[in-house]
């Protein structure tokens, strides 16, 4: 029997059978929600780079550096300096007011500082985005099986998603927290251990610089579609993602915040390269792969010793199951709390809300898996999510936090007008530049709208202003 199929089934099954022990100790909405606001500096440094470090960070990066060279360390490095900004500015901003009102996701806030209105208008693309990305995690793990087993896509995905829901709906931030560790410290030694491994199988260092695919495969800045641009779509969505601020809201105390999130800035900042330089050696190795979202299973099949290489799948399957399980907690309390809760049962006590949100979990395991058989790539179906919540979210949280006079108007008008310039631009070609992308088109249509919205509103008209953090 293949080898490291053996050792993927058995750490599969090790990291499930943490999760429902743990599990055991979520008896209620809050510990599933906020880990009862128990997580200290080492646990949600964890869990957040451990979520960071997913498909989109070693698939599909690594299918990027494949293709484009050194300009695909903004991937990575883009949510390295997004994760900066939310160490030292929102995430301690938010976490005073969420514990001061007790609130529990994202749309908690919104609704706070904006009304249901908001809250419901997020949530819709939320949803949407979010199952896009979560198709991605899924689509990350198949691609990791399909090369070790030769398994189908299909029945990758529905593996993937199976691990990933059982342990998540045993606990939910709790569970995660705690398993994350353990997929940390595997893909930091097993990936640590395989790159130099995979670097000396390739000739080393100089067949690597040799390389010269195209014009600009060693312009750190800009390269084919990569390079600093992804700034615009990934920094904003690093910082006001709601699968990454809700962890926040599970931390201990704000200096817990600080130093986690720092913590995994700095972690990211490190590993920004990594996907880059595996996907040269892939290029070196296998200079004519077709689907680029194989380059680093091939590296890690085909390039190093079997032992090797297993360690570095089960790093890579790790980072595709722990920013799934991420996503999962960000759609199932979104659902839960910005529409179960707030319009169909406000009255729903603890041990409902618990119950709703493991069987949630179920369902949206299942809807994601069938979203990623379609996915057509890992960066694909991230992209759409990241532009989401980017453009639609980065203006009204930034605005409601810092600005009293933001309005509801406003942060409603800014959120639709954003996103509706990203797919005009998106359907119609991109005006200007090359490097304005839709992004940055809808960053910039949001910006403008709130600032209007700010000059026309009159202070009495706008909405209340937050409490002094």
């Amino acid at each position: 029997m293949n080898v490291t199929l053996v050792f993927l089934l058995v750490y599969s099954a090790g990291i499930v059978a943490l999760g429902l022990w743990i599990g055991r100790r979520v008896r209620t909405a809050e510990g599933f929600f906020v880990a009862g606001r128990s997580l200290g500096p080492g646990l949600l440094f964890s869990t957040m780079l451990a979520a960071n470090i997913g498909a989109g960070s070693t698939v599909g990066a690594t299918g990027i550096g494949y293709r484009d060279g050194l300009a695909a360390w903004w991937w990575v490095g883009s949510a390295a300096i997004g994760s900066v900004v939310l160490a030292f500015w929102i995430g301690p901003a938010l976490y005073r007011l969420t514990v001061r009102h007790n609130l529990r996701t994202v749309g908690d806030y919104l609704d706070h500082r904006y009304g249901p209105s908001m809250r419901l208008l997020i949530g819709l693309l939320l949803w949407v985005g979010a199952l896009f990305i979560l198709s991605g995690q899924l689509l990350g793990v198949s691609w990791i099986l399909g090369v070790v087993t030769g398994a189908s896509k299909v029945w990758g995905c529905v593996i993937g998603g199976v691990v990933v829901t059982a342990y998540f709906a045993a606990g939910g931030l709790l569970t995660s927290a705690w398993v994350n560790v353990v997929q940390l410290t595997v893909k930091l030694i097993g990936l640590s251990i395989a790159v130099p491994f995979a670097l000396s199988a390739a000739g080393g260092w100089p067949a690597v610089a040799a390389l010269q695919p195209t014009g600009t495969y060693w312009n750190f800045l800009q390269s084919g579609a990569s390079g600093w641009v992804y700034l615009a779509m990934l920094g904003p969505a690093f910082v006001v993602s709601p699968g990454i601020l809700q962890k926040i809201y599970g931390a201990r105390d704000e200096r817990t915040v600080r130093i986690g999130v720092s913590l995994n800035a700095l972690g990211l900042f490190l590993y920004a390269i990594v996907p880059v330089l595996l996907g040269m050696i892939a290029r070196v190795r296998f200079p004519d792969i077709a689907v680029t979202d194989m380059a680093l299973p091939m590296v890690l099949m085909q390039g190093v010793p079997t032992a090797i290489g297993s360690l570095g799948l089960a790093a890579v399957f790790s980072a595709e199951i722990s920013a799934a399980d991420a996503v999962m907690f960000m759609l199932t309390t979104s659902v839960v709390r910005d529409l179960y809760v707030r319009f169909v049962q406000p009255s729903a006590s603890e041990a409902r809300q618990l119950l709703v949100a493991r069987a949630l979990a179920v369902v949206i395991g299942a809807v994601a898996v069938v979203l990623a058989m379609t996915a057509e790539s890992v960066i694909t179906a991230l992209t759409v999510f990241y532009t989401l919540m980017g453009v639609g979210l980065f203006v009204p949280m930034l605005a409601g936090l810092f600005v009293p006079r933001a309005s509801t108007a406003g942060a409603v008008a800014s959120t639709v007008l954003g996103v509706a310039a990203v797919l005009v631009v998106q359907r119609v070609g991109h005006p200007g530049p090359p490097w304005m992308t839709p992004a940055m088109w809808g960053l910039l249509v949001s910006v403008a709208v709130m600032a209007v919205s700010l000059a026309v509103v009159r202070p009495a008209a706008a909405a209340p202003a937050r409490p002094s953090a």
